[in-house]
């Protein structure tokens, strides 16, 4: 009898070390990316002529801006300790990526980066609400610390997800977040 609880105890004690992962909270990743850039064959559209005016030089086609920041916020902490800027960045070529700069949280088991429409709040009310309503899984945490891109599918509307979550899956937490203001 006493073996067969010590190998039921020894199961769950292993099936509770791999479902939880407490070592990741002690284990750092660092990512260090730099801003993507598109490449510069692209040329932006001519601006229309106003009409009773004749085209001038700047109608022509002319290289696209290096990247633009439209929207960032700062992380505040929910469940971990959070800090760092996430930004929306245009690129020259046109698409669009989720910039984490600076970013410093504990690690855990799946972590994700979600855009959501939830609204960003403090304290423990903040925890749970990212997946209240709409939510886009952006891609896994590639580290808990750094700098990182994320880029924006073509199909995302991310003027109407103004809210950034490092969001374990694994516990359905925030971790930390950032509202998005437009710049």
């Amino acid at each position: 009898m006493w073996t067969v609880l010590g190998i039921a105890a020894t199961i769950t004690a292993v099936a509770g070390l791999v479902w939880f992962k407490p070592w990741a909270l002690w284990v750092d990743e660092t990512v260090d990316e730099a801003l993507p850039t598109a490449g510069t064959t692209a040329t932006a559209p001519a601006e229309p002529p106003v009409a009773g005016t004749s085209p001038s030089a700047s109608s022509t086609p002319t290289e696209p801006a290096g990247p633009v920041t439209l929207a960032q916020g700062t992380f505040i902490s929910h469940e971990h300790s959070t800090a760092g800027t996430a930004k929306v960045v245009r690129l020259a070529d046109g698409s669009h990526t989720l910039r984490l700069e600076g970013l410093d949280t504990s690690n855990g088991p799946d972590l994700r980066v979600w855009l959501s429409d939830a609204p960003v709040k403090e304290g423990r009310a903040g925890w749970g609400v990212f997946d209240d309503g709409r939510y886009v899984n952006l891609a896994k945490l590639k580290g808990n610390k750094g700098d990182q891109n994320y880029p924006l599918p073509e199909d995302v509307d991310w003027s109407a997800l103004p809210s950034v979550s490092i969001w374990c899956d694994r516990f359905d937490v925030s971790f930390g977040a950032a509202a998005l203001a437009r710049v």
